[in-house]
């Protein structure tokens, strides 16, 4: 009898399991579907401002913020599913799932201060359309310092594979780790994790890894793409500096 009730315990949690994890990987796609309509609403609202259609921009930056709120509120549900989905074990009593799941909600927001007026995507806005004007100026009431240190936010945690060297923008088949969200080469990682290698090799990450545990989120192509963007406006502004400087000259 007991043998045959563990079996059904460990059979429960398996599914539980299962389900959340195909929950998690749909409000991942949601999360990624946002971000790329930030994406094209900062486009749009670059070439609105060029037309000088500011009150449209304004639109569009509202829009952008209730957006991103919703985008929060994704985060904190994808973070309750991936917690609930790895704490989960049956009890003597049936699970009120409803009330678990907007009890870590709740908790998850409470300490969470997050504000869409400052989100990283936010101020990328922001700055895009600011340097339509005022290209190279800083924005009103900040220094130059700190848009170099908000513009070069993002949630790419390693910007070169530990193994392979390559850059993460320049990987074919990225991954990153459910663990300890470090990205790496699929073909490196695996080849490591084969030859009984479990520590995660970024210097300094205790965490271990299992290869079923390093994936292609939907989340991670769109940040890989969102950090070539970055990178790419990096090169454009040394460009424009460097022919300010000739000018000047």
């Amino acid at each position: 009898m007991a043998s045959t009730s563990a079996s059904r315990t460990h059979g429960a949690t398996g599914r539980i399991r299962t389900a959340t994890a195909t929950l998690y990987e749909d409000n991942q796609s949601l999360i990624s579907d946002i971000r790329r309509a930030v994406g094209a609403m900062k486009e749009i609202a670059v070439d609105l401002e060029r037309d000088n259609q500011f009150e449209r921009v304004k639109e569009l930056e509202n829009a952008v913020i209730e957006l991103l709120g919703t985008h929060e509120d994704c985060s904190h549900f994808s973070s309750t599913i991936q917690s609930v989905g790895e704490k989960y074990q049956p009890g003597p009593e049936l699970t009120d799932f409803d009330q678990l799941f907007k009890n870590e909600v709740a908790m998850l927001k409470a300490n969470s201060f997050s504000d869409p007026q400052n989100h990283p995507l936010m101020r990328q806005f922001r700055e895009a359309v600011w340097n339509v004007h005022h290209s190279g100026e800083p924005m009103p009431g900040e220094e130059q310092e700190d848009i170099v240190m908000t513009s070069n936010q993002c949630n790419i945690l390693n910007v070169t594979c530990p193994l392979s060297g390559k850059p993460i923008t320049e990987l074919q088949h990225p991954v990153r780790s459910v663990v300890c969200k470090h990205v790496y080469d699929k073909g490196s990682i695996m080849h490591y994790l084969r030859s009984k290698n479990t520590r995660c090799p970024v210097a300094a990450c205790p965490k271990l890894l299992q290869a079923d545990k390093v994936v292609c989120d939907p989340l991670l192509l769109v940040e890989i793409d969102e950090l070539r963007a970055m990178k790419e406006q990096t090169v454009m502004t040394d460009v424009i500096e460097d022919f300010t400087e000739l000018d000047e000259e």
